[in-house]
C-alpha cells in the first residue's frame, strides 16, 4: 500500500484542506444527456434532492457540470452552458449556502461567473485550457484551485487520440508543461486528473491506474474519476446501472495508489470506501 510522505494540502476559500485523509467530490450533473442516465437532473425538485443527497451522503466537494463531457457528446454553446448553470448553482446555494462548489467547464468566462457570482470554489477543467486560451490568466486571477485533466481533442473528438509512443511519459509530460505554465501565471493550487476515459482506450486506462503513483512526482492532489464508466462495464460486461461494484472496487484500488480525491456518482459508498481505506492505513 502507498504511504505518503509529502503532506498534500489545498487553499479552498481560505481553509488549509488536508488530504492525507482522501476526498469524495458528488456529480450534480445539470444535463439532458449525460452517460449516466440517472445522474441527469434539471428540474428544481431533482436539484434539491440531488444536492441533499450528496450532503448527507458525505461528500466533500459538489461536482456542478452543464456540460456533458461523454464521448460524442453533443455541442452546447457557452450561452446555454451558464443558463443550466445559473440555475443550478442559485437552487444549490439556496439550499447549502456554505457547500463547497467545483464547476466542470472548459470556457473561462463561465468559470469566472460561477465564481464572481455565485461563489463556487474551484474549478474543473477537462481540457486543461486548451479549450480557451483565457482560461489560465481567469484561473490566475479569480486564485481558485484548478483540476487540470489529460486530454486530447474534446469530447466530440477525444477517441480520435488514443495512440501513444509511450502513455505515461507522455502524460506526465503534459502535465510538467501545464503546471509549469500555470506556475508562471501565478496559479497556486492546482489538481491533476489523469483523465480516466478521455483519449484513453479500456487497456490504457488500466495501465494509468495500475502505475497511478507516478504522478505524486508533482506533490499535488490526484483526482480520480472512473464513476460507472466505461473501463468498467467493458471488463464487466455490464450496463453503467449495473456499475457500481466496479466503480467501487477501483475506487479503493486508486485510494491504495495514493488518489486524494475519488469523483463519484455513489456518494454513500465512496465516503464509506474511505473510511475503510483510513482504517486499513
Amino acid at each position: 500500500m502507498n504511504n505518503r510522505i509529502t503532506p498534500i494540502t489545498a487553499n479552498i476559500k481560505g481553509n488549509l484542506i488536508d488530504f492525507s485523509s482522501p476526498k469524495v467530490m458528488g456529480i450534480l450533473n445539470i444535463t439532458p444527456d449525460s452517460f449516466f442516465e440517472k445522474s441527469r437532473k434539471q428540474t428544481e425538485k431533482e436539484i434539491i434532492e440531488r444536492v441533499w443527497q450528496i450532503k448527507e451522503e458525505g461528500a466533500d466537494i459538489i461536482d456542478v457540470g452543464g456540460y456533458s463531457s461523454r464521448p460524442s457528446a453533443t455541442f452546447v454553446d457557452e450561452e446555454e452552458e451558464m443558463r443550466r448553470l445559473d440555475h443550478g448553482l442559485k437552487i444549490l446555494f439556496g439550499e447549502l449556502p456554505d457547500a463547497v462548489v467545483s464547476v466542470d467547464t472548459f470556457r473561462s468566462e463561465v468559470a469566472r461567473r460561477c465564481v464572481e457570482n455565485w461563489g463556487a470554489a474551484i474549478i474543473n477543467d477537462i481540457s486543461a485550457g486548451e479549450s480557451d486560451e483565457n482560461m489560465f490568466d481567469t484561473v490566475a486571477r479569480l486564485q481558485v484551485p484548478y483540476i487540470v485533466m489529460h486530454m486530447i481533442g474534446n469530447p466530440q473528438t477525444m477517441m480520435e487520440y488514443t495512440r501513444y509512443n509511450n502513455l505515461m511519459q507522455e502524460i506526465l509530460l503534459y502535465f510538467a508543461e501545464k503546471i509549469n505554465q500555470l506556475h508562471r501565471k501565478g496559479v497556486n493550487d492546482i489538481w491533476i486528473d489523469p483523465g480516466f476515459g478521455f483519449s484513453k482506450t479500456t487497456p490504457q486506462n488500466y495501465e494509468i491506474l495500475e502505475k497511478l503513483e507516478e504522478f505524486h512526482i508533482f506533490e499535488l492532489p490526484v483526482v480520480v474519476g472512473f464513476s460507472r464508466k466505461t473501463l468498467i462495464r467493458e471488463v464487466l460486461g455490464v450496463s453503467a446501472d449495473d456499475s457500481l461494484n466496479g466503480t467501487t472496487a477501483l475506487n479503493m484500488f486508486a485510494l491504495t495508489k495514493g488518489a486524494h480525491i475519488l469523483r463519484v456518482h455513489d456518494v454513500k459508498e465512496a465516503v464509506q470506501t474511505v473510511q475503510l481505506f483510513n482504517r486499513v492505513k
